[in-house]
């Protein structure tokens, strides 16, 4: 089974075919192709590594655009019962794996 890495939003993941994997937000509509830099293409006796990219691409599309569970912070001073309580949610595309 063919297998790539592939670089987006300053990460690295491992995808095959029919893949659905959760990446950094892109400014990109759903349903729209985006291909990826690829970086290392691996399948069962051949392994091709670039430097520092390849020139085939992984293409894929753009499911939906979403976010993630919150993450809640809280700021404290002490001496001075000050708190501040804050939350974030980060933006995430659902990407399916087209070919490689």
């Amino acid at each position: 089974m063919k297998m790539a890495v592939i670089k987006t939003g300053g990460k690295q993941y491992v995808v095959k075919a029919k893949d659905k994997i959760k990446v950094e937000k892109l400014n990109i509509a759903v349903g729209q192709k985006v291909k990826f830099d690829t970086l290392l293409i691996a399948d069962g006796e051949k392994v091709e590594i670039g430097l520092p990219t390849l020139a085939d691409k992984v293409e894929g599309t753009i499911l939906r655009l979403d976010r993630s569970d919150k993450v809640r912070g809280v700021k404290y001073k002490p001496k001075t019962r000050q708190a501040k309580k804050f939350g974030h949610r980060q933006e995430f595309n659902e990407i399916e794996i087209i070919k490689i």
